[in-house]
């Protein structure tokens, strides 16, 4: 699992990579501090390459979220696949977050 982080005229574009599983999720955890740092800016996250994610990679999207909110800041997700998209739509995820 990859998470790359730039920033492009204050938005936080975001790719996420491979599976994000629990081991993923646990070293991701380190991955995303410059995206909790930034959360009152636009944060994009890119699932374009996203194969996979478990419960700790949702739990890994809502801390994201929750600290967007806390600091005034928006997450939008995008290029999800067929499978994770079914997966936000059964856990309410879909409801929680800008999906493009």
């Amino acid at each position: 699992m990859i998470f790359e982080v730039n920033e492009q005229n204050g938005v936080l574009f975001t790719t996420v990579s491979g599976r994000l599983d629990t081991p993923a999720a646990v070293k991701a955890q380190q991955e995303i501090a410059p995206l909790l740092e930034n959360a009152d800016k636009e944060i994009i996250l890119d699932c374009t390459h996203l194969d996979y994610i478990s419960s700790s990679g949702l739990r890994l999207f809502l801390t994201i979220r929750k600290e967007a909110s806390a600091k005034g800041g928006k997450v939008t997700i995008q290029n999800i696949n067929e499978e994770i998209d079914k997966v936000f739509k059964m856990t309410g995820f879909s409801t929680l977050f800008i999906i493009r």
